[in-house]
């Protein structure tokens, strides 16, 4: 589904990325772990779109077709979706409106008919059991008012009414308690599926006692430095990332 190749990425004429390899198959759940600076949200937003980033060299190939040159619109109608660290408010756009529109977006570029207002509401209403979601929040507008906690919930709403292809959650469990953390990861784990992909990016092990990863990779210094199951991250929490600077092999700078 998802294949990077040597992906060398800059912003301000600082190189970030330093050739990323990763390839990412439909079924599977892919966790990457590292410190602050390491590259995390950057490949997030470059994988997105974002034109803050310059791309240096690399590709990406999303579904075989070179995911570079799409605008990150035609990302979005491809079925790839973000997750933000820290999701903004939208005053004056309702949850229903804002969601109605996306999908029937998504629909017309797949050629298929927009839903009815009938379809649409039952579709909403089946995401929002399945997420476990309260009304009182897909009700109000976008974020508007909503705790952080909140606002992750509704990031997992969303990616639940779009039904991606390819899903990165950047970081979805910062900032959330306990209760909120297992709400977003039951979420994620019924989202799961034969013909999707997940990649959850993460500073800490904590979130992947809910959402099991089949792939943990360790990035660091713009470069993914390991790559393994669940016990990597289960090291990785006993260790540090003290640990991953002291075994980087020599003269990976």
């Amino acid at each position: 589904m998802l294949i990077i190749k040597d992906l060398k990425a800059s912003i301000e004429g600082e190189e970030i990325l330093k050739g990323i390899n990763l390839e990412v198959k439909a079924g599977e759940v892919h966790a990457i772990m590292g410190p602050n600076g390491s590259g995390k949200s950057t490949l997030a937003s470059v994988l997105a779109g974002r034109d803050l980033y310059r791309i240096d060299s690399g590709e990406v190939k999303y579904n075989g077709e070179d995911l570079l040159e799409k605008s990150p619109e035609e990302r979005a109608k491809d079925g790839l979706f973000l997750g933000f660290q820290y999701p903004i408010e939208i005053p004056g756009v309702s949850m229903v409106n804002f969601m109605k529109t996306a999908i029937n977006e998504m629909r017309r570029h797949r050629g298929e008919e927009p839903l009815s207002a009938s379809e649409f509401l039952k579709k909403m209403r089946e995401k929002k059991e399945l997420v476990e979601i309260d009304s009182s929040l897909t009700n109000r507008s976008v974020n508007e008012g909503f705790s952080g906690g909140e606002k992750k919930k509704n990031e997992i709403f969303q990616m639940a009414m779009l039904e991606p292809k390819l899903a990165i959650l950047d970081e979805t469990d910062s900032g959330l308690d306990i209760d909120a953390l297992k709400v977003v990861a039951k979420g994620v784990n019924n989202l799961k599926s034969s013909e999707n992909a997940i990649i959850v990016i993460t500073h800490y092990q904590r979130l992947l006692d809910y959402i099991v990863p089949d792939f943990v990779h360790i990035l660091y210094r713009g470069r993914i430095v390991r790559t393994g199951g669940k016990e990597l991250a289960l090291l990785l929490e006993e260790k540090g990332y003290e640990w991953v600077r002291k075994e980087e092999p020599a003269g990976n700078e």
